[in-house]
């Protein structure tokens, strides 16, 4: 079944639905000047008919294809928190990767007992029995790569810019699976951020694309 044939659940919070052509078209809204979000992040939004993230929010997915959704509406703590983890990453290319992973950890531990992921394991699919507590691959992609807007809307990265997700399991020895990516400005490499396949509070997996493609 296609991604966008998955039925959507609404969670404690749903948010109410925007249909797929408004999402589309709508940028994401930073602090300076609004920001028009690719073709490849935007399509993440509009197959499960939620908003793209701004500067001060964004929609949490859980519950396998974000069948169920929290709205996570960011404080001015939350702000100086994750700030405070990116700034341990000025150093350089791969120190700024390093604190992103921190950063998604601190959205595994804010969201956990609000959602009840703080049951979640890795690599959670149908075959868990356990939608309510857990991530697929679509919601750590979603959820990852909108953290990582919102942080590049506050302008806190110095050495990369937030990617177009990244898919693989395009022969029949491969698994289907998808990654938020980002691209370090200076080389054009592009990064797999990988929730995914760790458990809860672990760090996502950080590995080129290139390299990301071949596993399973």
């Amino acid at each position: 079944m296609k991604e966008a044939d998955q039925p959507i659940i609404a969670g404690r919070t749903a948010f109410a639905g925007a249909v797929a052509a408004i999402v589309l078209s709508l940028p994401l809204v930073t602090t300076a000047a609004a920001a028009e979000l690719s073709a490849g992040q935007a399509q993440l939004y509009s197959s499960v008919t939620i908003y793209p993230p701004s500067a001060t929010t964004m929609t949490v997915c859980y519950g396998f294809v974000c069948r169920r959704r929290e709205m996570l509406n960011f404080t001015a703590g939350d702000k100086t928190a994750l700030s405070r983890i990116m700034a341990g990453g000025r150093a350089n290319a791969a120190a700024e990767r390093a604190a992103v992973q921190k950063a998604v950890i601190w959205l595994d531990r804010h969201m956990g007992p609000i959602l009840g992921t703080d049951k979640r394991v890795e690599k959670a699919d149908f075959r868990a029995n356990d939608d309510k507590h857990n991530y697929d691959c679509w919601d750590t992609t979603r959820n990852t790569t909108s953290l990582m807007l919102v942080m590049q809307a506050w302008n806190l990265f110095r050495f990369h810019d937030v990617g177009d997700p990244h898919y693989r399991g395009f022969h029949l020895m491969q698994t289907p699976h998808n990654t938020a990516v980002l691209v370090e400005r200076a080389t054009k490499v592009e990064w797999a951020v990988d929730l995914w396949p760790r458990g809860y509070l672990q760090p996502p997996d950080v590995m080129t694309v290139a390299q990301w493609v071949t596993e399973d």
